[in-house]
């Protein structure tokens, strides 16, 4: 995959931190030109306070040795968005690669295990906005300028495979719920409007993500974070933003994605396909896990998982 996207743009929205900075490291990785968004800089934070920036994740970018270039946008503000998609035209000519992935609602906004009346109401309207209306936004003024050359790719990142959001995800309740399946449908609702036009259009789901606000929630690290396995046992089968960045990167890379188109994807099977790994080697299952092992009530054991 070195340089299979030489030559590529690609937009991350959403790659500050977690999958949609992960993705944009391995976008570059393959040699593309990585235009990552999000609303923390430098100098301003966003409502989430946490301390990760785009400038850093551009930084990545360029250090595996593609372009970063950062900007700061909230995909809430259709101007804005409409502002960037004009300077990516202008700077380059083109965009291959959209990877909706802002969210930002599980961190502060998601109150688990409460009913539809029991959770904030202003809270969970905030957490639609953020999960749907910014990929709809993002789309609406980037299909156009992806849409000029046949080939592109738009990801949705999700939270799930298709057959485990089937049921209700009462553990996250009706917000959270809501926002996984719609960018599912989106994916599905793209990809019918792509495809005679040469174009591709999936949701991907990482697994149990270790993500910057996951190891900080444990009191852990990448380097260390089996020591969360004692209190968190099914946390075994957890991986690292790698795996879903190297499987997106690899997909965007490969002339026979339109096979895919519509479907949601996890990291686990695009590891599978691309003959991928995780950043430690291992090759996690994490859906085909938490459904045959964590919701079957079985004691923690990612052996054949992993």
């Amino acid at each position: 995959m070195v340089n299979g996207l030489q030559g590529k743009v690609a937009l991350v929205a959403g790659a500050t931190r977690g999958a949609g900075r992960a993705i944009a490291v391995e976008l570059g990785r393959a040699g593309a030109t990585v235009y990552a968004t999000g609303r923390t800089t430098r100098e301003q934070r966003s409502e989430m306070g946490r301390p990760e920036t785009i400038e850093e994740t551009a930084e990545l970018v360029d250090r595996a040795g593609g372009r970063g270039i950062a900007v700061q946008v909230d995909h809430l503000e259709p101007e804005r968005v409409a502002a960037l998609v004009e300077r990516i035209d202008a700077e380059q000519g083109r965009l291959d690669v959209l990877v909706n992935d802002v969210w930002g609602g599980d961190v502060y906004l998601t109150q688990f295990g409460l009913r539809l009346w029991e959770h904030s109401l202003e809270e969970g309207l905030r957490m639609l906005r953020l999960g749907i209306d910014t990929h709809a936004i993002t789309s609406h003024h980037a299909l156009p300028l992806l849409n000029r050359n046949p080939g592109g790719l738009v990801v949705e990142m999700t939270d799930g495979t298709d057959a485990f959001n089937a049921a209700y995800r009462a553990d996250v309740g009706l917000f959270y719920d809501l926002v996984k399946s719609s960018v599912q449908r989106m994916a599905r609702a793209q990809a019918h409007e792509l495809r005679d036009l040469g174009g591709t259009a999936v949701a991907v789901t990482p697994g149990w993500l270790r993500s910057e606000a996951m190891l900080e929630h444990y009191g852990v690290t990448e380097e260390n974070w089996r020591d969360a396995l004692e209190k968190v046992p099914h946390f075994c089968i957890s991986e690292s933003p790698a795996l879903v960045g190297r499987g997106v990167a690899a997909l965007a890379a490969d002339p026979g994605k339109g096979r895919w188109t519509g479907l949601t994807l996890s990291s686990g099977h695009l590891a599978k396909v691309y003959g991928l790994t995780d950043a430690d080697g291992s090759r996690p299952d994490a859906w085909r896990y938490i459904t045959e092992v964590e919701q079957a009530g079985r004691s923690a054991d990612a052996t054949g998982y992993r």
